[in-house]
């Protein structure tokens, strides 16, 4: 199992600090287990710490005056997030729930500021990253309005293996079935038969623990971005 020390040596910023900067963040990080269920971070709370994952997987999510739920986007191993609420020194926008028993790396907002002061390699990794989740929140749009329910578990998986976001994925991935519902937004008889269909393709393969990609380029290729195929308006 994968321990806070070996996360940030392996994080892609912290390969990119020297050793004292490193140091640093290695006295002052702290680790929270959060259960299946309960939440990482709350909407509307002051935000403390950046946030990475060790182990587990969670979902940022929204909710509507009327209690419906819109999922954001999921969150990995070796993923972090809360840089641009930090950076605005805000509070919490979103909910992110841990979907199953998760162990969270907490990097306070007072150490994220001194690295942003300091070190130049961290705000290019900042900057890489923020970009790569616009992109696929942009991205996010365009599933949720233009593509069916197998196309959206298709585009959920594959995108759990965007580099900039997710570092080292594995092609083994340690969810269940209800957790794919989640991360797509559909329901789980839905994400079921979405599966089934990937499966009968040949992209993926669903066992009892968890989800083998056989095909990420095939799952990549199910679903292409629905705004790039668009035919863009032209003035008058």
């Amino acid at each position: 199992m994968t321990s806070l020390h070996e996360m940030l040596e392996k994080s892609i910023w912290g390969r990119q600090l020297g050793a004292a900067e490193m140091q640093r963040v290695h006295e002052q990080a702290r680790e929270r287990h959060v259960a299946a269920g309960q939440p990482m971070v709350r909407m509307g709370e002051p935000a403390e710490h950046w946030v990475g994952l060790i182990a587990g997987f969670g979902k940022m999510s929204i909710w509507s005056a009327d209690g419906r739920e819109t999922a954001l986007i999921g969150t990995a191993p070796g993923g972090w997030f809360g840089e641009g609420t930090l950076i605005k020194r805000g509070r919490w926008q979103y909910d992110a729930m841990a979907l199953r028993d998760t162990h969270l790396a907490l990097l306070p907002r007072e150490t994220f500021e001194w690295l942003r002061a300091t070190s130049l390699p961290f705000n290019h990794y900042l900057q890489h990253l923020m970009s790569a989740r616009m992109g696929f929140f942009i991205a996010q749009i365009c599933h949720d309005r233009l593509l069916d329910s197998t196309a959206r578990v298709a585009r959920s998986l594959a995108g759990l293996y965007n580099p900039e976001l997710y570092p080292e994925p594995s092609l083994f991935l340690d969810l269940r079935q209800a957790e794919v519902a989640q991360l797509a937004g559909v329901s789980r008889q839905r994400a079921n038969a979405a599966l089934q269909i990937l499966e009968e393709a040949g992209l993926l393969q669903v066992g009892r623990r968890g989800i083998e990609v056989l095909s990420l380029q095939g799952l990549r290729d199910y679903a292409p971005n629905p705004c790039a195929l668009t035919t863009p308006m032209r003035a008058s």
